[in-house]
């Protein structure tokens, strides 16, 4: 009996070596795998997010020198009491407001954001805040032109040249951000 039993315990543990082998090394291969996959992920993102800033700096780039005429304009015509703010607006060729794209770095806040090294989670998340930050001050510039854009009042005029001051400030500093990201690879 006791052989017996002796003989069923080495045949047990010769079968079932093999099994918990073949168990690790498929949980080995699949670990491997699914990093791999999240590696070829993460870099998809990556070049998407790199290519989406690319295109918002390149559009601050030529909004920044819009802006900074405008403010010149508003400097010059200021004191005219003849000048409203509509013609200074349209004599400064208009206001426009750079588009920040962000879609592929929502799509990877929402998911894998583990996977992204903390520095540029940072960095993309201060663009993020910079661009919302943008919008609210742009939503309150346009406000502020719909109730006042026939006016020819000089207190409304450096009204309108600080709000447009503060965008360019806030443009320039996400410049600066998205030029920090850049710079982190």
């Amino acid at each position: 009996m006791k052989n017996q039993l002796k003989n069923y315990s080495i045949h047990f543990i010769k079968e079932i070596i093999p099994v918990i082998a073949g168990i690790l090394i498929a949980l080995f291969i699949d670990n491997w795998n699914s990093q791999r996959k999240d590696k070829i992920y993460i870099n998809q993102v990556l070049t998407t997010i790199n290519s989406e800033l690319k295109d918002s700096k390149e559009d601050i780039r030529t909004i920044i020198p819009q802006h900074e005429a405008l403010i010149d304009s508003l400097e010059f015509y200021e004191n005219d009491s003849n000048i409203s703010i509509l013609e200074v607006v349209k004599n400064a060729m208009g206001i426009n407001i750079p588009q920040v794209k962000s879609n592929a770095w929502k799509s990877v806040s929402n998911a894998k954001i583990d996977l992204i090294d903390y520095e540029k989670i940072t960095s993309l998340s201060n663009i993020e805040n910079e661009k919302e930050l943008l919008n609210k001050k742009s939503d309150f510039l346009m406000s502020f032109l719909y109730s006042n854009i026939n006016e020819k009042d000089k207190n409304v005029k450096q009204t309108l040249k600080m709000i447009i001051m503060d965008i360019l400030q806030t443009e320039k500093t996400m410049l600066k951000r998205i030029e920090h990201f850049e710079n982190l690879k």
